[in-house]
């Protein structure tokens, strides 16, 4: 049977724990992006490793290569608490990386191009690891907000150019040490950011978490456009710019999600002083959860899962009424191998990715020699200006959806109701 890791926080509250979690799932995307590092320090590598043009493409395929192979930590997600999934897929990139760095310092001297090769293999698929860590711990934590939790988290990645590029400035001393410096970054950086939130990314008891606010959505979107429009400007303005001030500038940028979970434990302490607060909760076959403090009430319904075969069926529902008779609908439908595979949707999204982003990130991993050609000689800042755009480009699809459901999508009051009576008579049979 595959274990499932509990929340570590006892005297912290769920909904408290909820948004951690997405704060974890944030700060491991941005440092997550290790392989668009690659156009960066592309040249030095090929440089001191003495590589041809069509060596060094290969070493760009190496760095993507890595993710066919992500499906082995969906796996071991099954199995293995998140934490170890965390921890497992950072020592890849420690591995990965590590030894390339040892070798470019020549404390290994004994490394083949192929030895490399499969070392950048390695190090991308580490990858796949904390996005699939990253990606259970947002849609478990935030089954009805799965989307915007997702959408939001996903795009930090896209970042990481940016802190990466802003952090090896504040430690480089010459131009021929930066492939170096990014090689030490990408492997320390993401296992020193995951031994510091692994406590965070365990799952949260959805009977005891209340439904979060959709202010605190709110709020992290808009620190998260507040990022974005700093790295932009901090990418372009770079020769004017201390590399310190820079770094420290992206450092506060991301501790500001922290407002969030902060303000939610201050209401918590608040709440516990008030003696007439009054909060139901129903956990069974069928799980419902009350909470009276968002504006008329709140309502969140799990069916119960029904097994064909290899293929899993989950449906999630929610009802929210608030002071204006508005409410928030959604629905999570959790499927099998088998079925994916037969879904339309599935074989759309795989050709569109394949043939859309792949093209893109052929394209960005020779940025850094396309740069060089052109007579331009900072490419770090060209990349992490570059990527600085991608990332408000992977946000839009989140901002597009989050619109569309709440304000497009929404279905009549009458058929809201028909819901309700009808998982109640559910429930009832289920009793029965």
């Amino acid at each position: 049977m595959p274990s499932s890791s509990k929340a570590p926080g006892a005297n912290m509250s769920s909904t408290t724990f909820q948004w951690l979690s997405l704060v974890a799932a944030i700060w491991l995307q941005s440092i997550n992006g290790t392989n668009s590092n690659f156009p960066a320090y592309s040249s030095q590598l090929k440089q001191l490793l003495s590589l041809s043009q069509l060596q060094l493409n290969d070493l760009a395929f190496a760095n993507d290569a890595g993710k066919l192979f992500g499906w082995v930590s969906g796996i071991a997600a099954l199995y293995l608490p998140l934490w170890l999934v965390l921890l497992v897929g950072s020592s890849l990139g420690l591995v990965g990386y590590g030894i390339q760095y040892l070798f470019l310092t020549h404390r290994i001297l004994c490394l083949s191009y192929w030895h490399i090769f499969f070392l950048t293999v390695v190090a991308g698929n580490s990858i796949c690891w904390i996005n699939t860590v990253c990606y259970i711990a947002s849609v478990k934590n935030f089954p009805l907000q799965r989307q915007a939790a997702v959408g939001l988290s996903t795009g930090f990645i896209g970042l990481s150019p940016v802190i990466y590029t802003a952090m090896v400035n504040t430690l480089c001393s010459t131009s021929n040490e930066r492939a170096q410096d990014y090689l030490l970054l990408n492997s320390t950086l993401p296992l020193i950011v995951s031994l510091v939130v692994a406590p965070f990314v365990g799952g949260v008891d959805i009977c005891k978490a209340k439904s979060p606010r959709e202010a605190g959505f709110i709020m992290l979107s808009m620190t998260t456009v507040a990022t974005g429009v700093y790295a932009i400007l901090s990418s372009s303005m770079s020769s004017k710019l201390p590399p310190l001030m820079n770094a420290i500038g992206i450092g506060l940028c991301l501790m500001i999600s922290l407002i969030v979970p902060l303000v939610e434990f201050m209401r918590g302490l608040l709440d516990r002083s008030c003696s007439t607060r009054r909060e139901g909760r129903v956990c069974d076959d069928v799980i419902g959860v009350a909470n009276d403090e968002v504006g008329a009430g709140a309502a969140a319904i799990i069916l119960p899962r029904e097994d064909h075969g290899e293929n899993k069926l989950e449906a999630v529902e929610e009802i929210r009424h608030d002071d204006g008779g508005m409410a928030v609908f959604g629905t999570m439908e959790e499927i099998g191998v088998n079925l994916m595979l037969k879904r339309l949707n599935f074989w759309l999204y795989f050709f569109v990715y394949f043939l859309g982003a792949t093209i893109g990130l052929v394209f960005l991993n020779n940025l850094g020699q396309i740069a060089q050609s052109r007579g331009f000689s900072n490419v770090s800042s060209l990349v992490s200006f570059s990527s600085a755009f991608g990332f408000f480009g992977r946000l839009l699809p989140c901002f597009q959806h989050y619109v569309y459901s709440r304000y497009i999508n929404k279905p009549t009051l009458g058929a809201r109701k028909l819901f309700l009576g009808n998982n109640y008579s559910i429930r009832k049979g289920i009793d029965k």
